[in-house]
């Protein structure tokens, strides 16, 4: 695996994908979920340092 790959592969390990109470899903550093409650959901903190999947993929894909 070149440098390139290591590196991809770290930064996917060290994240989390999360479903939001408004049934949107964002994925995340856990560095940044240290304090998600799944009940209330993410907070907007929190959503501006995730990224809304929907935004990458589209609605529907």
């Amino acid at each position: 695996m070149s440098m390139r790959g290591e590196i991809i592969s770290r930064e996917y390990q060290s994240m989390k994908w999360v479903q939001d109470v408004d049934g949107k899903e964002y994925a995340c550093y856990h560095k940044d979920l240290e304090k998600f409650d799944p009940k209330a959901g993410l907070s907007e903190e929190q959503k501006n340092q995730c990224m809304d999947t929907s935004l990458v993929l589209g609605d529907s894909w």
